[in-house]
């Protein structure tokens, strides 16, 4: 074992499995970036429906194939990391690849939530303003009727 590499049976929690990771090695750093890119998109498309539906159905085939992104990683880990993260079970790529894509995808479901309620709240005061104003003119109808002309 390299110097500086814990031994699994070190890890006694999930906060000492976290320290245990070497966040600077560049492959984790253009990883974070692109966590933080996917999230920016996330927040300045939130206007553009159909680019975020597809965003989100991305996202989602993404952390559908990490299982099989893991194994791949798991045979070729020294070709860009300075450290094998792949275990079996899958706790490393759940960390730091999964659950911040989860974490992109209920953004983008909370955004769709707050414009869908936005939309019904414009649609239904549209609704009562149109009520009021066929209200008024009804109004207005009947006392233009009801009132007699006087003649001269």
């Amino acid at each position: 074992m390299h110097p500086g590499q814990i031994d699994v049976n070190e890890i006694t929690g999930y906060w000492s499995f976290l320290m245990s990771i070497d966040w600077k090695d560049p492959w984790l750093i253009g990883l974070i970036l692109l966590h933080v890119l996917t999230t920016s998109t996330a927040l300045l498309t939130r206007n553009n429906a159909n680019f975020q539906v597809f965003l989100f159905l991305v996202l989602l085939t993404v952390v559908y194939f990490s299982e099989s992104i893991n194994e791949y990683a798991a045979l070729n880990w020294k070709t860009f990391s300075k450290q094998q993260y792949f275990d079996s079970n899958g706790l490393f790529i759940s960390t730091v690849f999964s659950i911040p894509i989860l974490l992109n995808c209920m953004l983008l479901i909370g955004t769709w939530l707050y414009n869908s309620t936005q939309m019904m709240a414009t649609l239904k005061t549209a609704q009562l303003r149109e009520k009021v104003r066929q209200r008024n003119s009804a109004t207005r109808t009947l006392i233009s009727t009801d009132t007699p002309l006087k003649e001269d």
